[in-house]
């Protein structure tokens, strides 16, 4: 079943090559990334996600990580350190630094490895409702931990959610849409669910399933395959993504859809 919204691509014969060749070839126009997240007990998705940034041609990334975990970061990587919770998470405490980083950012990435902390979760809520119009990249468990936030998430514009279908199952559920989110479904029948659903919400979309990584926001659904979820779950799928909707905010899913089959 084909839709005249959702286009396919491959690594060899990419929707939007364009995209590729336009990137900001001097750093100072290639746009700054704060990618938020980490606790005391983990912040591998935090690194990983700050080098995929930094390789995809970011200009500038610094990173927001609770304090405990000053001695464990190599000095190599612009760090705010911000207070932790008892918990091990980012403290209430830390809202002035973080608002302050994110002026500074021309996107923002929650990256995840978050923990389960309540405390942070108002953080980001603090962070995200200062900043409404910043371009904003939610993935892991910082879409977990934003629950409560989920009704204004997909209503928010310029915020991209790279999640898991079980994220989205659960997501649907939590905002009464009316479509049943399967593990056994069909890629058609989730490219026009994708496509209806971001027809009705701001948000953009990418969802991994079926060896494929779809792309939806408005009009238009795209399709990737992809046989690296690995990449997904460690946030370097996010971080790219990020990166080149930074170099190209006006064409979201072309930018993210283009970032899947970049080099």
């Amino acid at each position: 079943m084909d839709f005249d919204y959702w286009l396919k691509q491959t690594p060899e014969k990419p929707l939007y090559p364009d995209i590729e060749w336009q990137k900001p070839e001097q750093k100072a126009l290639a746009g700054n990334l704060l990618i938020v997240g980490g606790n005391a007990h983990g912040f591998a998705a935090v690194a990983q996600a700050y080098q995929d940034a930094v390789q995809a041609g970011i200009g500038e990334c610094r990173v927001v990580l609770p304090d405990a975990l000053k001695k464990n970061i190599d000095a190599t990587i612009d760090c705010v350190f911000v207070p932790t919770n008892q918990s091990g998470g980012i403290t209430k405490d830390s809202i002035n630094q973080l608002k302050a980083a994110a002026a500074w950012a021309d996107g923002l990435l929650l990256i995840g490895d978050a923990g389960r902390n309540s405390e942070t979760a108002i953080v980001y809520e603090q962070l995200l409702n200062a900043f409404p119009d910043k371009p904003t990249f939610i993935t892991r468990d910082s879409f977990d931990l934003l629950k409560g936030l989920w009704p204004s998430l997909i209503a928010r514009k310029n915020t991209s959610l790279i999640i898991t279908l079980a994220q989205l199952q659960k997501l649907f559920q939590a905002v009464y849409y009316p479509k049943t989110i399967l593990f056994s479904m069909q890629l058609a029948n989730l490219a026009e669910t994708l496509h209806k659903f971001t027809i009705t919400y701001d948000c953009a979309m990418v969802v991994f399933h079926q060896n494929q990584l779809v792309v939806a926001q408005a009009v238009r659904v795209t399709s990737t395959p992809w046989d690296q979820p690995m990449l997904i779950w460690r946030g370097s799928v996010a971080a790219k993504a990020a990166t080149y909707c930074i170099h190209h905010p006006s064409n979201i899913v072309a930018a993210i859809s283009a970032s899947l089959v970049s080099k």
